[in-house]
């Protein structure tokens, strides 16, 4: 009997994708006194084989690339289908959600730094425990300068950057003020400028206040310090540098910066990707719709490219 009942429980966790077997694990990791949250996905082969690191964008975005506005399973998707390539990877929670609850958690005391700790931990976990012949980081969006910052810290065979951006945030975030109406681009400018300098900004208008709130503007002066092109240039091991042509939050031009800057890494402009890692429409209404279905596929050009600059 408790044979059987262990067979059963080894089952459940057994998924199949794509004709190959592969199963996933929750798996925990104490940094400081925050406890971490993720899930290791391993092939049929089991750890024989490289892994990523998978780091997900910003905001409070879970292990598979979700959170409490809008569910597209991307970064689950991905997963599923570097194991069905016989790849392994690990994503997980970001720390916000181990912490958003506790009555003592103050949101200012998060630091763009904390993310970048957070990587490292998970990469030494993986090395400590299990025996991969790779290891990779996985950046998409925000995590992007994560993985490259954590890159330099703790050694890695390889940094994939998926819609990173290749300038710093301030300017980014410049790039898309710009698009909006006049009155709320005139007001968001000279905050942006403030923050950059590495000053807070105690009177935010009501209309910034979900972007510039006090409360998040020391992340906000912490992750601005950064500049992606100069963290990159760094990094001596194979980069690729993926980015959608459809993506409208980030455009080309970004990877285009950052390929400039790793000369010697590889660049893949995908058509019709968008910064989700999905076909979309370039209409934004559109585009943005999708950010909401969890059952698009993710593109497959993306999923070959990755499967292949590993397998090098």
């Amino acid at each position: 009997m408790k044979r059987f009942v262990l067979m059963l429980f080894a089952f459940l966790f057994v998924r199949m994708s794509f004709g190959q077997n592969f199963f996933t694990k929750d798996v925990s990791l104490k940094v400081d006194t925050i406890t971490l949250h993720g899930t290791l996905t391993i092939p049929d082969k089991g750890t024989n084989v490289p892994v990523a690191l998978i780091i997900a964008g910003s905001g409070p975005t879970d292990r598979n690339g979700n959170n409490t506005q809008m569910t597209n399973n991307c970064l689950k998707m991905l997963a599923d289908s570097l194991a069905s390539h016989g790849i392994a990877s690990l994503r997980y929670d970001k720390r916000i959600f181990s912490v958003m609850n506790d009555p003592n958690f103050h949101e200012d005391s998060v630091k763009f730094d904390d993310f970048v700790t957070d990587a490292v931990a998970w990469l030494r976990y993986l090395k400590k425990n299990y025996k991969f012949t790779r290891y990779v980081v996985i950046g998409h969006s925000q995590g992007s300068l994560v993985a490259i910052l954590a890159a330099q810290r703790e050694p890695v065979d390889a940094v994939i950057s998926i819609a990173g951006a290749g300038t710093p945030i301030g300017q980014v975030l410049k790039k898309q003020f710009a698009t909006q109406p006049a009155f709320v681009k005139e007001k968001a400018i000279p905050i942006i400028d403030s923050l950059s300098r590495g000053y807070k900004v105690s009177n935010v208008p009501m209309i910034l206040l979900s972007v510039f709130r006090p409360s998040v503007q020391p992340f906000l002066i912490s992750w601005m310090r950064y500049d992606p092109a100069r963290e990159i240039a760094k990094l001596n091991v194979p980069i690729l540098i993926i980015q959608g042509n459809h993506d409208v939050q980030v455009d080309t031009t970004q990877a285009m910066i950052l390929h400039k800057a790793a000369p010697k890494s590889k660049l893949v402009i995908i058509s019709g990707m968008s910064h989700i890692m999905k076909n979309a429409p370039l209409e934004r209404r559109a585009n943005i719709k999708t950010y909401f279905d969890p059952d698009l596929p993710l593109n497959q050009e993306l999923v070959k490219e990755i499967v292949s600059f590993i397998a090098d």
